[in-house]
């Protein structure tokens, strides 16, 4: 019996050892410690494409962990947070290409060296002459100011005979090498090693100058156990080859075949915000979609640069001209715009690598088989926009091939007229007319496009030089996946515009009206604010200026007079462009665009009701006045009793009028980025290319519009008299 009960016990017994013991060891195995590291310190540790970290410490500490049965929580926090993590015990340890010092020894356990640092010798891939220090003799040597490798040139400088050339930054000195200003530059050796795999032309000349070792660090006598890890994994890793491995995947000699990989160059932004100006319709670059949502090459391709980079954007779609202006009075950080870099731009304007080759090209209807070619042209009339590339090469090859040349103002005009056959051809930027066939329109381009400038993403000549490094090494990365392909091909090319499944048919009235009634309405509506809320201050500010234009004081009666014309001198669109981008210039105040707006229209309609305030009092006859003060009553009593109760009766005819005045005057507020009614049809207009049906919609909305508020107005006269 006892015996019977007795092996149930000990098997029972085992059991629990057994689970006990497994249980321990996969406690063990999924220990997790907290590693702190840099956030861009390529080729050690930095983002890829993807957003995920990689480089030589993080692929060793995660190979390492795999190694020894241990779990990685990888923090990357930046050197100097990391090493605060690590003393504070909020961390176990980090890892971020740190040099092994006897000071940091002090408070810190190092690994075993992880990387033996230093600096080297890289020249040009062609160059079979320098081999070593010896044949540098009558050579120039390029070094960044203040680093290791200065030193080492100024120290050897008698010793090889070599002129030293110094750069502030990595990038002008690698141009220099590839320009041919230099034979030779130093730089830290895993530094230029990256640079190599990255696709630098150079390759790396004799061995590294010893430098400083890196190791895995843990607070001074805790962690022990990890640090034991490491180091053991560190020794099995390069005992099968691993090590090797990890290290040639991000450092080249360039002296063979490495591998091909490419990682984009981190840049730590500036701001926690940069505001980026743009063009508000220039299809297929920027332009609203039927969801009221931007999008476009230009806004898809910053998007996706700040998603890689790592820095966030506040677009401003206020046109071309307005976002130069904006660019230029430092309300923008940038501006992207389809903007073709040119030699007097780069005076005001320091630009990114291009982002874009454009061109122009040819287009005719889809069903017109007699133009081939510009041959047969002869006898045709061709039609261009005024002041483009395009106009510019249909006058210069005019006679050669006999054609007709005819200028439109704007595209719109431009695609309808050849739609309605009053031109046989058209010339055009050919990312606008490709994205115009996306669109449905009847066109094809017989002949191969021409070669235009190159578009490029600006920023104040001197400022926010790290904007556009982020661009630049965003768009570089772009390109090497084939990102950028895909973007430009998704607007432009003979491929399908994919569209949604209850998208709607927006060649006709009733498809635009049942696509865009909200952006329309929400346009309208912005006017009508615009009116009225600058119309009642203008209201306020012009009867005190008309008063003071009648005043008896000679001082107030001038000062009136001096305000009215100065703001009747000035041309609207120039008085908005000077209180938008002009006072901040000044004043150091930025001003926002709807605010400039009201202001703006404050103004000028201020002036006009002065004039009406002074003519509707001086119609009271002078004889009233008179009488009034032969009475004894006061200049003040007789004005409030007598001659402006008059005189209102009088001033409401031409009230009325203005405020209808200011109610047109609001389209030219959409010069400064204001989308009001009249701006909101250009944008759908360039979305769409049906400019008929659009603008005669907007034509409608503000006669209704303007033809109720007059009823309203009227009716409130009749109400006065």
């Amino acid at each position: 019996m006892r015996k019977t009960k007795f092996i149930p016990f000990v098997i029972f017994l085992m059991a629990s050892i057994f689970t006990l013991g497994f249980a321990t060891k996969t406690n063990a195995a999924e220990k997790t410690y907290k590693i702190g590291t840099d956030l861009t310190f390529a080729p050690f540790e930095f983002q890829n494409s993807d957003g995920e970290y990689i480089g030589i410490d993080v692929d060793l500490i995660k190979q390492i962990a795999k190694d020894q049965d241990f779990k990685v929580d990888l923090r990357p926090l930046g050197f100097d947070s990391s090493i605060q993590g690590v003393q504070s015990d909020q961390l176990d340890g980090m890892i971020a290409g740190m040099s092994i010092t006897d000071e940091r020894k002090k408070t810190f356990d190092f690994s075993d060296p992880y990387f033996d640092s230093g600096i080297q010798m890289a020249v040009k891939n062609d160059n079979k002459d320098i081999k070593d220090y010896k044949d540098l003799k009558g050579k120039t040597v390029a070094a960044k100011i203040g680093t290791e490798s200065a030193t080492f040139l100024e120290k050897n400088k008698d010793k090889y005979g070599y002129d030293i050339k110094q750069y502030e930054a990595a990038d002008a000195m690698y141009n220099a090498l590839t320009n041919g200003n230099v034979e030779a530059i130093f730089d830290d050796y895993p530094v230029l090693g990256y640079a190599v795999t990255n696709g630098q032309p150079f390759k790396l000349v004799g061995d590294p100058e010893k430098g400083s070792s890196y190791g895995f660090a843990v607070k001074k006598g805790e962690n022990k156990e990890l640090l034991q890890k490491f180091n053991q994994g560190l020794k099995d890793l390069k005992k099968n080859g691993s090590y090797d491995k990890i290290v040639s995947e991000y450092i080249s000699t360039g002296s063979g075949n490495s591998s091909t990989a490419s990682e984009m160059k981190k840049i730590e932004p500036k701001k926690d915000v940069y505001v980026v100006s743009s063009d508000s319709a220039f299809a297929p670059f920027e332009y609203k979609d039927s969801d009221g949502e931007y999008k476009g090459i230009d806004v898809d391709l910053l998007k996706r640069i700040a998603e890689l980079q790592g820095f966030k954007i506040d677009f401003k779609f206020i046109g071309f001209s307005s976002a130069m202006q904006a660019l230029e009075s430092g309300q923008a950080d940038g501006m992207i715009a389809g903007m073709t870099i040119t030699d007097e731009r780069k005076a005001n304007y320091d630009f990114s690598d291009p982002y874009f080759q454009s061109g122009i090209q040819l287009a005719v209807a889809k069903d017109n088989k007699d133009i081939k070619s510009y041959k047969d042209l002869k006898d045709k009339t061709v039609g261009a926009k005024v002041g483009t590339e395009s106009a510019d090469f249909l006058e210069a090859h005019k006679k050669e091939y006999g054609y007709t040349v005819k200028s439109f103002d704007a595209a719109d005009q431009l695609y309808d007229a050849l739609k309605v056959g009053s031109i046989d051809a058209m010339m055009d930027d050919y990312p606008v007319i490709g994205y115009a066939v996306k669109q449905g329109q009847d066109l094809k381009t017989p002949i191969k496009r021409e070669v235009g400038g190159e578009y490029g993403f600006a920023v104040k000549k001197g400022q926010n030089a790290e904007l556009r490094e982020m661009f630049t090494e965003g768009l570089k990365e772009l390109k090497r996946t084939g990102e950028y392909d895909k973007i430009v091909n998704q607007y432009i090319g003979s491929g399908s515009t994919e569209k949604k499944k209850d998208a709607v048919d927006e060649s006709t009235i009733t498809g635009l009206l049942k696509n865009n009634y909200k952006s329309l309405l929400d346009g309208l509506w912005k006017t009508i604010v615009l009116a009225l809320v600058s119309f009642a201050l203008a209201l306020v500010l012009g009867v005190i200026f008309g008063l003071f234009r009648v005043s008896p004081v000679r001082g107030l009666r001038t000062l009136a007079g001096i305000y009215i014309d100065i703001i009747r001198g000035i041309p609207m669109m120039v008085l908005a462009f000077f209180i938008f981008f002009g006072l901040p210039g000044i004043t150091g105040i930025k001003i926002p665009d709807f605010a400039a707006g009201i202001i703006t229209l404050t103004l000028n309609a201020s002036a006009y009701i002065a004039e009406i305030v002074r003519g509707g009092i001086n119609a009271v006859p002078v004889g009233q006045m008179e009488a009034s003060r032969s009475l004894g009553m006061s200049y003040n009593r007789t004005m409030q009793k007598i001659i402006l109760p008059q005189a209102v009766k009088i001033m409401i005819p031409s009230f009325i009028n203005q405020f209808v005045i200011s109610l047109k005057d609001t389209t030219i507020i959409s010069a400064i980025g204001v989308v009001e009614l009249l701006q909101t049809g250009k944008i759908i207009v360039a979305r769409t290319t049906q400019s008929s049906y659009v603008y005669l919609i907007i034509a409608i909305m503000y006669l209704i519009l303007i033809t109720i508020l007059t009823k309203l107005a009227n009716r409130l006269d009749k109400k006065v008299k």
